[in-house]
């Protein structure tokens, strides 16, 4: 990968986790995840290449900026998927519990 590639990997993974960010905003996990596994394959490429690339002053410092933006993006997404998880998480249990406790003591 060349610089420019590098850069350019980076601000579509940019990219989209401004759109993560109004998925989770408005509530739709499923396209969450979608875009999570597309920022997934470009770091995965990025990992492949980005050691092997020497980023000059410019491209150094505009690299930095995109990942700290990467850094609020996911913060932001965590902030915003941590109450749903810990519902999804209430509602597993809670149904595990109702149904060990049926199978315990049958439907009384």
């Amino acid at each position: 990968m060349s610089k420019d590639e590098v850069l350019s990997t980076y601000e579509a993974m940019l990219a989209l986790s401004e759109q993560m960010v109004a998925a989770a905003e408005s509530g739709e996990w499923d396209a969450l995840s979608l875009l999570e596994k597309r920022v997934g394959a470009h770091a995965r490429a990025l990992q492949a290449s980005d050691e092997q690339v020497l980023l000059d002053g410019a491209s150094r410092v505009k690299k930095v900026a995109i990942i700290k933006q990467l850094l609020a993006c996911d913060r932001t997404i965590r902030d915003l998927t941590t109450p749903w998880m810990a519902q999804l998480s209430q509602m597993i249990n809670s149904s595990g519990t109702s149904r060990r406790l049926n199978n315990a003591y049958g439907g009384v």
